[in-house]
């Protein structure tokens, strides 16, 4: 099996932006990850990109709550599987920030 090299990333959330020049855009984590581990993380923001394109179009829907509402529960748990990635991927930094923010449900590894 062959080891695939991993590079350092940073990820903006709020853009979904994953780059590899520090000074490109504004970044909240550093990672370590391969070419593979950067493919399903961009999956994981296009994913939720389209949930909250989806829950914005449920908004205008007045009689549907919000804890009643799928295409938010999509994106709270895509959001999940971000912060789950970017945990295992991270730097000390970006692990200590998203466990103490309480950012991921469920036990960190």
């Amino acid at each position: 099996m062959v080891k695939m090299e991993k590079k350092t990333y940073y990820v903006s959330l709020a853009e979904g932006a994953i780059t590899q020049v520090k000074t490109a855009t504004s970044w909240d984590y550093e990672i370590q990850a391969n070419d593979e581990e950067i493919t399903k993380l961009r999956e994981l923001f296009d994913q939720n990109y389209s949930s909250d394109w989806q829950s914005f179009w449920r908004a205008h829907v007045p009689y549907i709550q919000y804890h009643n509402d799928k295409q938010n529960d999509g994106y709270d748990n895509g959001l999940q599987l971000v912060f789950k990635m970017l945990y295992e991927l991270g730097d000390d930094e970006t692990k200590a920030h998203i466990k103490n923010e309480g950012l991921l449900d469920g036990p960190l590894s």
